[in-house]
């Protein structure tokens, strides 16, 4: 304790971050006593607020200490103090209750099974034995059941559970681990699990070794997880995978498998030391990994040489993965493309034609959330989902944006995500799928309340993106016009550039950056559709620099859905009317055979439903159609640009590569592909291997966009390059691009934080929004 001879010192420190539900305020506690300080801390709307006497020594290693050691789940944003006049009110130190206040404080994501409840749940004498809801302040639930900050039991899904004696002494107890866990409960007092088959509950006393039988004996369950249910079934079983995609209607599309630890993951792919540990992290993604060693079913990853694997993040599947024994399937529970169930009454009516039967719980899920999915690149780890363990947590920004207004930005309209920019952060939303699905854009629409509950937050600014007919765009002007708020229309490509920008903490006076940015389909400044850009500049604005060759798309939406028609929109805008002598002596002929190619022919003669496009994605779908992947149509967005890469990988290093070539027009460089399609064509006519044309592809596109980029950055006077789109997120074609672009001396800028695809567009968007509105724009 304080050395009550000397008059001591009295700091009023401000804690700032993710510090609410992580067991800060115990940390500060077990400080204040090591340091022998003596006053209080408060959770407030703004984080922490401690008020501590002692001595000047005592309180400088207490401050230093505040973010040095901690708490796993915490994430310190800043540590200021200032004087206290006066002297403490008592002669201890204490943890008092919540304060209100503006709201700045963030909620952190929920956080896989911590090592310390794991050991409680197998432990035999443990009183939380088996207890599929255990948890501590360092792992469980956070997002999915909190309703409002600041973050308190009252506040969360878990406030109808009250504390049974024991879990009420360990909420209580400063030193326990559990102490002010809000989830926090026991067998006793809090939250259940049951069985349901199609007559109702299933009276049964191992609840989870019978669900266990029930999938071993081939059948499908649903299983109420953390943010969601999931659809499970045996994973190595080709019946039941099969009879799940028949129910679903997920004819082809990957599902993710769920292993029971990190023994049997490697039974069946490689993993290395950057996997695994994003594996085993508190995020517990669904990772991309490569196939190695024993066998699935057939059907979970038709076409592709990786698997989505993700470990046990929850207690139930922990528990379940161990008495199972064997890989289960864990896919979202819905019927395709529709939001993952979250209600009891909803899946009982919903997943009635999927399931057979349903492992149910009694606590509700505030915020739907979808496993997060993660790729583990040479350049570093790339986010294609952010969800589960990633959101809401706020990405710093360069400190320039601080001084920002307060900013909404809506997303785009697939991978839809918003995103809030307030006080130097920004705080990227959960993803939440495509708003052209009904049911997504009402989510959508609960979510962008519900974060402005949580946050406390009023925008000053709305930025969407500049396509009038994007709902996220229509949504956001309508909110706009409620509120008399300020609208900024940002360009799909620009809005990718600035993401890139924004995560590596790029300044908004030191922005001048090419961005090399390809992916499907974006408004132009010029009406047309973008999507293989090279664009220079910064938050602020961009010039056009350089674009890919802009093609017809035959069918407009259409041509996304039937790759074919991009094959030859392509071949006509290479050779013209001679396009069909071209492919005569190839397979692709016999192909084209059964196509409405004449009407198409039309289409493109009378520039009828046929805009012109920059498209790289389309591109992708052109070559794969021509070597016969997905030729007649795809079933979910890139599935012919993923088994053309698949397909590609094995014959890289020997393959050789494609030529394009670059022009320059009046106002921007153009990279084409007639060199590229006689190539492929006369590899075609060879019959050259499928895998080495598809390498070919690959090497040639990487080469020439590399070519191509350092053209218009030196054209330009640029040395940094940021890569971004959703076509970046091919592994062979990033990785290509940041080697070459990197040995050419350019500082190579990625995305890790947020997605490259659309679902970290609003990101951009915001800080565009803020660039823009800092500067009087």
């Amino acid at each position: 304790m304080v050395d009550t001879a000397v008059r001591p010192i009295g700091w009023r420190i401000r804690v700032r971050g993710l510090v609410q539900g992580v067991g800060f305020r115990p940390h500060v506690w077990r400080l204040a006593h090591e340091e022998g300080l003596i006053g209080q801390v408060v959770n407030d709307g703004a984080g922490v607020e401690i008020e501590a006497w002692g001595d000047g020594a005592a309180l400088a290693r207490f401050r230093r200490r505040l973010k040095d050691e901690a708490p796993p789940l915490a994430r310190v944003g800043e540590v200021r103090h200032e004087s206290l006049p006066g002297t403490p009110l008592s002669d201890g130190f204490v943890i008092a209750e919540s304060a209100g206040g503006a709201i700045t404080t963030g909620v952190v994501p929920d956080a896989a099974t911590c090592p310390q409840c794991l050991a409680d749940i197998a432990d035999p004498d443990n009183r939380r034995a088996g207890y599929a809801f255990t948890n501590c302040t360092h792992c469980g639930p956070r997002l999915s059941i909190v309703r409002s900050i600041p973050y308190d039991r009252a506040r969360t899904s878990m406030s109808v559970f009250p504390m049974c004696a024991e879990c009420a002494a360990e909420y209580r107890d400063p030193a326990d681990r559990r102490f002010h866990a809000q989830p926090n409960a026991c067998p006793v007092c809090g939250p259940r699990n049951w069985l349901e088959g199609a007559d109702g509950e299933i009276p049964c006393s191992d609840v989870i070794g019978q669900a266990a039988r029930l999938l071993l004996d081939g059948n499908i369950l649903a299983i109420k997880g953390i943010g969601g249910f999931h659809l499970a079934c045996d994973a190595t079983s080709d019946a039941a995978v099969d009879r799940l995609r028949a129910r679903k209607r997920r004819y082809t599309k990957p599902l993710a498998v769920m292993m029971r630890d990190f023994g049997q993951a490697r039974e069946f792919c490689a993993i290395d030391s950057r996997e695994a540990e994003l594996l085993g992290s508190k995020i517990a993604p669904i990772v991309l990994l490569e196939r190695a060693g024993g066998m699935l079913a057939a059907g979970l990853a038709p076409g592709h040489d990786r698997l989505g694997i993700m470990l046990p993040y929850t207690p139930l599947h922990h528990l379940l993965l161990r008495r199972a024994g064997v890989p289960l399937v864990m896919t979202s529970g819905n019927m395709s493309d529709e939001p993952q169930v979250t209600g009891n009454d909803e899946a009982r009516e919903k997943l009635a034609g999927i399931a057979d039967f349903r492992l149910s719980h009694d606590r509700d899920i505030a915020n739907r959330l979808d496993d997060s999915v993660m790729r583990v690149d040479a350049p570093g780890p790339q986010i294609i989902r952010r969800a589960r363990g990633l959101a809401p947590e706020p990405l710093r920004l360069a400190e320039a944006f601080g001084k920002s207004p307060r900013i909404l930005a809506m997303g785009g309209e697939l991978k839809a995500a918003f995103c809030l920019l307030a006080d130097g952060q920004a705080t990227l939303s959960q993803h939440m799928g495509d708003l052209e699905e009904a049911a997504t854009h009402g989510d959508y629409r609960r979510n962008l309340d519900l974060y402005a509950r949580i946050f406390g937050f009023a925008p000053e600014v709305i930025a969407v993106d500049c396509h009038p007919d994007y709902l996220s765009t229509q949504w956001g002007r309508q909110r706009a016009g409620i509120g008399e708020i300020t609208v900024v229309a940002v360009q799909h490509h620009h809005a990718h550039l600035a993401s890139c920008l924004a995560e590596n903490a790029v300044a908004p006076d030191d922005d001048a950056t090419l961005g090399v940015i390809l992916d499907g389909l974006g408004l132009g400044t010029d009406g047309s559709i973008w999507g293989g850009e090279f664009l220079v500049g910064g938050y602020r604005g961009f010039e056009r620099a350089g674009h890919f060759l802009p093609v017809a798309l035959p069918g407009g939406a259409q041509a996304m859905r039937e790759p074919w028609r991009n094959t030859v929109a392509h071949l006509v805008a290479a050779f013209g009317e001679e396009w069909q002598a071209r492919i005569a002596a190839t397979p692709l002929a016999t192909a084209l055979e059964d196509k409405p190619v004449r009407m198409v022919i039309r289409m493109l003669d009378q520039r009828l439903n046929a805009p012109l496009s920059s498209s790289a994605g389309r591109l992708f779908d052109a070559v794969a159609a021509a070597l016969g992947i997905c030729t007649g149509r795809q079933h979910y967005e890139g599935q012919a640009a993923m088994e053309l890469e698949t397909l590609a990988r094995p014959h890289l290093a020997r393959a050789g590569a494609y030529p394009a070539a670059i022009a320059d027009a009046d106002s921007a460089a153009v990279l084409s592909w007639q060199p590229l399609w006689d190539a492929l064509l006369s590899d075609l006519a060879g019959a050259t291997d499928r895998g080495v044309i598809a390498a070919r592809f690959h090497n040639g596109l990487a080469g020439s966009v590399a070519a191509m980029a350092e053209a218009c950055a030196n054209r330009h006077s640029v040395s940094r390059i940021a890569l971004s789109g959703g076509v970046m997120q091919n592994r062979i074609l990033l990785e290509g691009l940041h080697g070459a672009l990197t040995a050419r001396g350019f500082d190579v800028l990625i995305q890790t934080q947020a997605p490259a695809n659309d679902g970290g567009l609003a990101l951009g968007q915001a800080a565009i929004a803020a660039a823009q509105s800092m500067s009087g724009l």
